[in-house]
């Protein structure tokens, strides 16, 4: 989904569907999009404003008063924003923005037989002419990235299995690119890995994804349980695929490609010397010498797999453990990519006809969204976290108590109440899992699992909506609560931090064994200041309403968590945000949190040093601009505009650390205000999140949340004044 006024056509060969007829189901959480071909149909299912608003069609909305305050900017965001909430509660939304995840989609779809709409299949192809690089036209890891080979060549693919001819001139002009950074030989390992599985490289020329390491006992060190999760999740059906050489059958499209991709003709490939040949421009984290060592010894192994007969029980194994992930995220998965894996997995075992294959086949629609064409995103939403915040923006902006807001809010609580995991997963221990009873999920209550900071998060609002509205049901019990702050307290790392999923299981030294060169810090789970402060300030807030449960080890958590905070600010007084772009993200966090514990520019040093290291970052327009290159490098670097989203996270961090001049707070207020259009709204800018240090994905409802949060916690600590509209005001996008 996109903000209006995105083009849908960049070139004027490509065409789009009807997107008068496109519709999204909307249940639990779960948000799905259709398309109505059948004209009475559309007649009788008018196209709503949700569904307008995302495709990028023209909306009816009216235009808003000017306003003269802060707060006054903040009830016109939020009189937009609104009218975006689901029927069930939720704000539709997701992560989007990777550019390897459609590949993966449509190289299953193509290798078992599943058929593409024709209504995907345009708007696919749309969506990535829109992506390509103008330039050079190719693609890269996501959608600001510089092409690289791993996403050019993945997406090339895409491109031929859809329909266009090598002649059509963005087949053309990215396959030149293509040639230029040495061809598809060196695409990095999991672009390796879906080529090979459509036949298209050959499964000699990648590295060792050998199942056999799930056979091996618990406690050794580098058993995948002990990788961070979403790495086993998809190290799992890789190695099974990997494993057994799957892999589709010869077709003509086939035997182009292999000519198509390469500098050289396919048969004439050393498949063994190009194991390790990774682009310069594809290549973040190289192979470390341990590795390089582990693959030399394994690739001897994989010469006689089936030797010691560990290569069936391994499979075995493997797909006990597959079913089990489908059972307990009922064919969700953690993420996209093992999702779109699982389904190669269960074709090859339990064939086409199977009720697993049906099953997984009619979960891919979860991911499917359609801003500028038709993309995957890199989960089945971001519903509960979306919402969640929401609620929180819209009760610290002084919002939640005007009448014409509380059915929102009453609605917000009511879809966080459906979305509670109300069960922990069968077998955990089995399959590797911690318990989930109580928690919150990123995206729904299906995909069942337990995320720190949307836990805390979701906890925080929900006692916000229940305990401080006089106009909301009790929805969620005290019973319920608790079991939440049990799995939080349960959570906390040796170094007083908090991380994503679980604690962290297995030694940093794996590290150097990550194979994705693409990604960086991969391996385990790490602590992160983002959900150490979402876990801390969820349990404090839980405190105040329920003073009497477990109230020392809350104090004890509290105290380990801050000093972590304090240590893990880096000597310019910056902290670095893992999940969002990228230290005024972090900075919001952090700097919230310890306000709850009396914190202040006057009074401590850490945040004196984070409130200066900000204000030495401040743009000359009053805003704030982070590029997401910041996260590749581990150092600030501007982006060349400012940002609304970066500016909220900063303002509202100086606010929280109680920053003692209110003329920089002021400018980044005025500059978010500027940008507002007179709807309420604000248009898409840069992309906001990160993750694994090298990917950067777009949270398209952060432009709502943080601008209505910063601009009413202005209006509440300063009095509301009144702008003023001088020259010196922010310059509009």
């Amino acid at each position: 989904m996109h903000s209006p006024g995105t083009k849908q056509i960049v070139n004027s060969y490509i065409r789009s569907t009807d997107l008068s007829k496109w519709r999204l189901k909307v249940k639990h959480g779960r948000q799905t999009w259709h398309y109505i071909d059948d004209d009475e149909e559309v007649k009788n299912w008018p196209q709503s404003i949700i569904e307008k608003y995302w495709i990028g069609l023209p909306l009816e909305s009216k235009t808003l008063a000017k306003p003269r305050t802060a707060f006054e900017a903040a009830q016109n965001g939020f009189e937009f924003y609104k009218q975006l909430q689901a029927s069930d509660g939720h704000w539709s939304g997701a992560c989007e923005g990777p550019m390897f995840l459609l590949p993966g989609l449509i190289i299953t779809m193509y290798i078992t037989h599943i058929p593409i709409p024709e209504a995907w299949r345009i708007e696919i192809i749309r969506y990535l002419v829109n992506k390509a690089n103008p330039v050079d036209g190719g693609w890269g890891l996501h959608i600001e990235h510089h092409s690289t080979v791993f996403g050019t060549a993945l997406n090339y693919v895409v491109l031929r299995i859809l329909g266009l001819d090598p002649d059509h001139p963005v087949m053309i002009k990215s396959r030149i690119t293509l040639h230029k950074l040495g061809g598809a030989i060196c695409a990095p390992t999991w672009g390796k890995f879906w080529l090979a599985c459509l036949n298209v490289y050959d499964w000699e020329g990648l590295n060792p994804i050998t199942p056999e390491l799930w056979l091996l006992p618990h406690f050794v060190p580098f058993h995948p349980s002990r990788f961070w999760i979403h790495t086993r999740a998809v190290y799992l059906p890789m190695g099974y695929i990997y494993g057994l050489r799957l892999t589709a059958e010869v077709t003509p499209l086939i035997e182009q490609l292999r000519q198509e991709l390469y500098v050289q003709p396919f048969d004439t490939i050393n498949w063994s010397r190009a194991r390790n040949n990774i682009a310069e421009v594809d290549l973040y984290t190289p192979h470390s010498k341990l590795l390089k060592f582990c693959n030399f010894i394994l690739n001897i192994y994989e010469k006689s797999p089936y030797f010691l007969g560990l290569r069936e029980v391994a499979i075995q194994e493997s797909y006990e453990l597959i079913k089990y992930e489908d059972e307990n995220t009922d064919y969700i998965g953690v993420a996209a990519v093992n999702k779109i894996m699982h389904v190669i997995c269960i074709y090859h075992e339990e064939g086409p006809d199977s009720e697993s294959f049906k099953l997984a086949k009619e979960r891919i629609n979860d991911f499917m969204l359609a801003p500028e064409g038709m993309l995957m995103a890199g989960s089945d939403g971001a519903q509960v976290w979306d919402t969640a915040f929401t609620a929180i923006a819209v009760n610290e902006a002084g919002l939640a108590d005007d009448p014409s807001n509380h059915q929102s809010m009453i609605n917000a609580l009511e879809f966080l109440d459906d979305a509670q995991i109300k069960k922990n997963p069968k077998d955990p221990e089995r399959c590797y899992r911690d318990n989930t009873l109580g928690a919150w999920a990123f995206s729904t209550r299906q995909q069942g699992y337990f995320v720190t900071d949307c836990t805390g998060t979701s906890l925080e609002a929900v006692l916000n909506l229940q305990k401080k509205l006089g106009y909301t049901p009790d929805l969620i019990s005290k019973e319920r609560l608790c079991q939440a702050v049990d799995l939080l307290l349960s959570n906390q790392g040796v170094d007083g931090g908090f991380a994503s999923y679980e604690r962290t299981r297995g030694p940093k030294f794996l590290e150097w064994l990550n194979p994705a060169e693409i990604f960086g810090n991969i391996m385990i789970e790490y602590s992160y200041p983002e959900c150490t402060c979402s876990v801390v300030t969820a349990l404090n807030t839980f405190q105040k309403w329920y003073p009497d449960y477990r109230a020392a080890e809350i104090r004890q958590v509290s105290k380990k968590a801050i000093t972590y905070l304090h240590n893990v600010q880096d000597e310019n007084g910056g902290w670095y945000g893992s999940w969002g772009i990228c230290y005024t993200y972090a900075a919001m966090f952090v700097m919230q949190c310890l306000e709850i514990f009396g914190e202040t520019y006057e009074n401590s040093e850490v945040i004196k040093k984070g409130c200066d290291f900000l204000i030495s970052k401040q743009k000359d327009d009053g805003g704030w601009g982070e590029s997401y290159k910041t996260c590749e490098a581990m150092t600030y670097i501007h982006h060349e505009n400012s940002q609304v989203v970066n500016t909220a996270w900063a303002v509202l961090a100086l606010m929280a650390g109680k920053y003692p001049n209110e003329e920089p707070i002021r400018r980044g207020i005025q500059l978010i205000a500027s940008r507002q259009l007179p709807t309420g709204e604000w248009k898409q800018e840069a992309i906001e999140g990160t993750f694994n240090k090298n990917c950067a994905v777009r949270y398209p409802n952060y432009k709502y949340i943080f601008t209505i949060w910063a601009l009413g916690k202005y209006a509440e600590i300063y009095n509301n004044p009144i702008f003023s509209w001088r020259k010196e005001r922010m310059a509009k996008t």
